[in-house]
């Protein structure tokens, strides 16, 4: 069945083309004084290519999506809500809310500038991306990520089953009660990273930043590097092999931590009962 064709339009009425299905729209705008909002409400099979959208909600209840090419500026706000089988590629994703409560959404070569990015979305994958956001990812599951590069305060939180590679996050209180977090060959530059998290791993990592990895259960670091991480681990159930000094460590619960020094080891004023070793590594042959 050949799709229908919309080309080289312009559309600001609220609801323009809702419930549209089988549709390639392309070269068009959503803009213009009437202000209208949901453009493409409850539609199917829609392919988004070269478009510009500057006004609100413009893509809610939608199943089978690709949107390429394409520009959403800060007025799109709560851009894609609701929607499955979303693929988004070399698109630029301004306004505030851009995605939420998705599933199925596939994200490459893309940019977003967007407050509260990616909350409660399900089986989301994004390569090359960079995203901007305060408040980015909150309550999502079965996330994939490769060569992200993250700017923003509150990233991942409660997130779960989560796979992060080789890419650079610079956040803080980011994986707070993340659960079932593996991130490799990464740089974390941040504050307070990872606290309550629950089996959260970091293999081959940098991580930079202030009292990094406290209450955390489950917690593993495999090859990995620690700058000005002061009073780490601090009532943590740790497994952590580390290459270098740690600037210091504070009242680890339990488990081992190997290092090649420490700038200081505190265990003072617990309120818990300690049974973590810490360890120097011992010089090979």
């Amino acid at each position: 069945m050949e799709k229908l064709r919309i080309e080289h339009q312009t559309f600001s009425a609220e609801r323009a083309l809702y419930h549209t299905v089988d549709a390639v729209i392309e070269d068009c705008r959503v803009a213009g004084e009437e202000d209208g909002e949901s453009f493409l409400k409850e539609s199917r099979n829609i392919e988004v290519r070269r478009c510009f959208m500057d006004l609100r909600y413009p893509l809610w209840h939608v199943e089978g999506l690709y949107l390429g090419e394409s520009e959403m500026t800060p007025n799109c706000r709560a851009a894609l809500w609701y929607d499955s089988g979303v693929t988004i590629e070399r698109c630029k994703m301004d306004g505030i809310k851009a995605l939420r409560e998705c599933r199925g959404v596939k994200l490459a070569d893309t940019e977003a500038h967007s407050p509260e990015f990616g909350w409660r979305c399900r089986d989301l994958t994004a390569k090359n991306c960079t995203v901007v956001s305060d408040y980015a990812f909150l309550g999502s599951e079965r996330l994939r990520f490769s060569d992200l590069d993250f700017t923003g305060k509150y990233a991942f939180q409660y997130c779960r089953d989560l796979v992060i590679r080789g890419s650079v996050l610079k956040t803080k209180d980011a994986f707070w009660h993340a659960e079932n977090v593996r991130v490799e060959d990464s740089v974390i530059d941040g504050e307070y990273l990872g606290w309550y998290s629950r089996g959260l791993t970091l293999v081959r990592c940098k991580i930079r930043g202030t009292q990094p990895l406290c209450y955390c259960e489950g917690l593993r670091l495999v090859d990995c590097t620690m700058e000005a991480c002061d009073l780490a681990f601090e009532y943590s159930d740790v497994e952590a092999e580390i290459r270098g000094t740690v600037a210091s460590v504070k009242n680890p619960r339990r488990g081992k931590i190997v290092a090649d020094g420490y700038g200081e080891i505190v265990k003072n004023d617990s309120v818990y009962p300690l049974f973590a070793e810490i360890l120097v590594r011992k010089p090979q042959n």
